[in-house]
């Protein structure tokens, strides 16, 4: 049984999508951080590094962790729109997280900020890979079209 548990737990799949959601979560912190020190408000600088990790993510979520190779225009437009409107949704959840603990803590500073990003991450990446495995890159039967 716990054999069966680990096998489900640890495979390609879940391994990938860490590595890259950890990647994903680099490039989001990378543009946050350079964002906030060059002046941008959190609000501008969270919307930013979202919408960067976001463009990221899909690429190596569809390539990498579900090889997903169906690169038919019409496939494509369908399948990021899915995608982005469940980023959306989890980015929107995430914002108000971001800037609700911002504001609540005060003018802490960066590293203050950098913790409350963390903790909305680990949130985000949870959130992500239901909506991915689930419903945006969901192995289908016939993906023609």
């Amino acid at each position: 049984m716990i054999h069966k548990i680990w096998e489900k737990c640890f495979n390609y799949e879940t391994v990938s999508y860490f590595i890259c959601g950890v990647l994903t979560t680099v490039v989001d912190f990378v543009v946050y951080g350079l964002l906030r020190e060059t002046g941008a408000a959190v609000e501008i600088a969270q919307a930013l590094s979202w919408l960067s990790a976001v463009l990221f993510a899909y690429v190596v979520n569809k390539l990498i962790v579900f090889r997903n190779f169906h690169l038919a225009p019409g496939y494509l437009a369908k399948e990021f729109g899915a995608f982005f409107a469940a980023r959306a949704f989890s980015g929107v959840l995430t914002w108000v997280m971001m800037v609700g603990l911002v504001w609540l803590g005060g003018q802490r500073g960066f590293w203050y900020e950098m913790f409350c990003k963390a903790m909305v991450s680990a949130v985000n990446l949870v959130l992500n890979y239901i909506f991915s495995k689930m419903w945006i890159f969901k192995q289908k039967v016939d993906q023609e079209g």
